[in-house]
């Protein structure tokens, strides 16, 4: 008897572990990241000095990636989360190429992952 598996090839128990501690460890990064940024850290001021624009985007950001760390950890948002940090990120890349000078790696690899858990999480 042949038996048709109608979920993608990707689904079952270990895309679900895989997919939860990707977003959680993700969730953690942005959290800590925005948290920083809404904490007014010193660096994060000075990052926000060179990009020229003000310290009310460095707010803007933070609230963005905090709130964007959160709706990773649930599920009827997850999706939507990923998107915003990912175009959080995307933001960030282009920052650091054209007004920073600076390495654009950590945003790259946030991008990256983010990017992955939106399309995981995509219906």
């Amino acid at each position: 008897m042949i038996t048709t598996n109608t979920l993608p090839a990707a689904s079952g128990k270990g895309r679900i572990i895989t997919l939860w501690t990707l977003s959680g460890i993700v969730a953690l990064a942005f959290i800590a990241a925005g948290g920083a940024k809404l904490a007014g850290a010193a660096v994060m001021v000075d990052l926000f000095d060179k990009v020229g624009v003000g310290q009310w985007f460095r707010d803007v950001t933070g609230a963005l990636e905090v709130a964007g760390g959160i709706g990773l950890l649930f599920s009827r948002y997850a999706l939507y989360a990923a998107v915003l940090l990912a175009t959080v990120m995307a933001g960030a890349i282009i920052a650091h190429l054209t007004v920073l000078g600076s390495s654009p790696a950590a945003p790259v690899v946030l991008f990256v992952l983010a990017g992955t858990i939106a399309y995981l999480r995509k219906p």
